[in-house]
C-alpha cells in the first residue's frame, strides 16, 4: 500500500479507469456476439442492424483508446465480409 497521498490517489484513478475500460471491452463483446448470433440466425435485416450497432461500439472504442485503430479496421473488415457473405 503506498504512503505518500498523491501514490493513493494514483491507486484510486487507476482502479476506476481500469474498471471503465473493463465495462467498454465487455459492452463491444456483447455487441460483437450479438452481431454473430444475427449472422447465424440468417436474418439480414437484424443482421445489419446488428452490424451497424458493432461497427458503432468498435468506432467509439478506438476513440476512447480501447482498441489500436487498425484492429479495429481488421474487426470491422472482419464483419463487413461476414455480413457480405449472407444469402
Amino acid at each position: 500500500m503506498p504512503n505518500i497521498k498523491s501514490a493513493k490517489k494514483r491507486v484510486k484513478v487507476t482502479a476506476a479507469k481500469a474498471l471503465r475500460n473493463k465495462m467498454a471491452k465487455s459492452q463491444l463483446h456483447t455487441t460483437e456476439k450479438k452481431f454473430f448470433a444475427a449472422v447465424e440466425s440468417g436474418d439480414k435485416a437484424v443482421a445489419t442492424a446488428a452490424y451497424t450497432a458493432a461497427v458503432k461500439k468498435v468506432d467509439q472504442s478506438v476513440a476512447h483508446g480501447i482498441l489500436h485503430k487498425n484492429k479495429a479496421a481488421h474487426k470491422k473488415s472482419q464483419y463487413t465480409k461476414k455480413l457480405n457473405a449472407m444469402q
